[in-house]
C-alpha cells in the first residue's frame, strides 16, 4: 500500500491535513478523537472531492503529494491511526486502514 504516491489536502491557513474523525476507543473523557489520514489516489480525485463536499473552502486547501514511505512519518508525527484510502470522492468511498508501531 505505501509503494505509491498519494495526495492529500492541506488547509493553507495552519497546515493540518484533513482526516476522518472517529469516536475514541478509551471511555476516558478527555481522549482526543481517533483521526485517519485521508488519501487519494489521484489530483484530480482531491480537488473532485473538495469541489463536491466543501466548495465553499476549497480555495482553504491545497494538494499535497506524498510518496508511500513518507506517509509513514506524517502518521508518526501528528498522531494518525491509520489511512483512509478515498476510493470514490462523489459518495464518498472510503477504505480505512489502521497502522501499527511496529
Amino acid at each position: 500500500m505505501f509503494s505509491q504516491t498519494y495526495y492529500l489536502l492541506r488547509t493553507r491557513q495552519d497546515g493540518q491535513y484533513l482526516v476522518a474523525t472517529g469516536q475514541s476507543d478509551d471511555t476516558e473523557p478527555d481522549t482526543p478523537p481517533t483521526q485517519f489520514l485521508l488519501l487519494f489516489n489521484d489530483h484530480a480525485e482531491a480537488l473532485s472531492y473538495l469541489n463536491t463536499h466543501a466548495a465553499g473552502y476549497a480555495d482553504r486547501f491545497s494538494v499535497e503529494s506524498q510518496a508511500g514511505p513518507q506517509l509513514l512519518n506524517v502518521l508518526k508525527r501528528w498522531g494518525y491511526k491509520g489511512v483512509g484510502v478515498v476510493k470514490d470522492p462523489l459518495i464518498p468511498t472510503v477504505d480505512f486502514f489502521a497502522v501499527t508501531d511496529s
